[in-house]
């Protein structure tokens, strides 16, 4: 049973990093957007 919890958090930890660097995507091109365009 620990692998099949181990393999849900795996899962759920994924989808996160995902949700995140999405936000992160998003809030980088609003901080080009809003300071004009930079080198990021």
């Amino acid at each position: 049973m620990r692998i099949a919890r181990l393999e849900a958090e795996n899962a759920r930890l994924r989808a996160d990093k995902v949700k995140v660097e999405t936000e992160r995507d998003i809030l980088r091109k609003a901080a080009k957007h809003f300071a004009g365009e930079t080198n990021w």
